[in-house]
């Protein structure tokens, strides 16, 4: 079984695409759950309008923290595989099924994307070149190419990733770093999803942190990663 899991807020402009590339892909006992986080737009009647029971709608949400939204839908996931998924993406046909194959093998996969801007027209067509993407923990806790709507994984790092810490900037770094510890990744090269950005990106501001970093003094640099560093640390111990 196969839980997706996707976080929303105001997203109604690209987000019936991307549910119509999730769905087409995912099997009768698989799920798709979505936390949605206090979206004002027509976000939550599109989702149900697609009436389909693999659809689990987690609504009413206040967290204001897309972090917590998608820890949020990662709680209720009761699948073997776990996807995560953004709201404003396009999943590649086969995604699903050439990621299972892999995570047979490994605990957690990272498949490569295509990015394109609002109106689907291409800016990069790698998003690992574009960010120099690939394994490794100090690699990765210098600078995150960890991308939380390219990564799937087991349960066994599901348990050992559950709860976020209460002050983590971004959940796919942690997610990342908890697999590299605990399990074994692998970066998938070939492209199976177009990554959108644009003006409103949602699940892009988990990330901003990351890329604001380089605005801030060294000293907040250095804290951020050494603050990181001690929250994966403590939960590798706790897990032992």
């Amino acid at each position: 079984m196969i839980s997706v899991c996707m976080p929303t807020c105001n997203g109604e402009k690209f987000i019936q695409q991307q549910l119509d590339s999730i769905l087409s892909q995912l099997g009768s006992d698989d799920e798709l759950i979505i936390s949605d986080d206090s979206s004002t737009d027509r976000t939550i009647a599109l989702i149900k309008a697609f009436n389909d029971p693999r659809i689990m709608l987690l609504e009413n949400c206040t967290f204001k923290n897309p972090i917590f939204n998608i820890e949020n839908a990662l709680k209720v996931a009761t699948g073997q595989f776990i996807f995560l998924a953004d709201q404003d993406d396009i999943w590649f046909p086969e995604k699903i099924k050439k990621t299972v194959e892999l995570l047979f093998k490994f605990d957690m996969v990272v498949c490569n994307g295509i990015i394109i801007d609002q109106d689907a027209q291409t800016i990069h067509p790698s998003y690992f070149d574009w960010r120099g993407s690939g394994k490794g923990f100090f690699k990765n806790l210098a600078k995150n190419s960890y991308m939380g709507c390219s990564m799937a994984f087991n349960r066994k790092i599901l348990a050992k990733a559950l709860p976020f810490p209460e002050h983590i900037s971004m959940h796919d770094l942690w997610l990342g770093l908890i697999a590299e510890c605990e399990g074994q990744v692998f970066f998938l090269n070939e492209p199976l999803f177009s990554y959108r950005r644009h003006a409103d990106n949602y699940t892009a501001a988990i990330s901003k942190a990351d890329n604001a970093l380089s605005d801030f003094s060294l000293f907040y640099k250095i804290r951020y990663r050494v603050v990181m560093l001690a929250y994966v640390l403590k939960r590798v111990l706790l897990n032992r």
